[in-house]
């Protein structure tokens, strides 16, 4: 159900705030991602949104193509829970 861990600069300065950003698989739903993630990292999850990220048109001189849509999950975690991603 969860693909892989979604890393930006966004998502980095969310996680200060106990929020961590996923890529799910498109047919996920809220409660499925809820008991993955806490099955996965064994922390308690306060609560999941969902966003659709829908595919763009991209141009490289006169070839088009498209880059592909996806759907992310934004985990938020009960107070004094943490998710080490990245090691340090």
């Amino acid at each position: 159900i969860v693909k892989e861990p979604h890393i930006t600069e966004k998502s980095s300065i969310a996680s200060e705030s106990n929020q961590y950003s996923f890529k799910v698989w498109p047919r996920a739903n809220k409660i499925l991602i809820k008991k993955e993630i806490e099955n996965i990292y064994k922390v308690q999850v306060e609560k999941v949104r969902i966003i659709n990220i829908h595919s763009k048109k991209r141009q490289l001189g006169r070839s088009q193509g498209h880059k592909t849509g996806y759907k992310k999950a934004i985990v938020t975690l009960k107070p004094g829970q943490k998710i080490e991603i990245l090691p340090k």
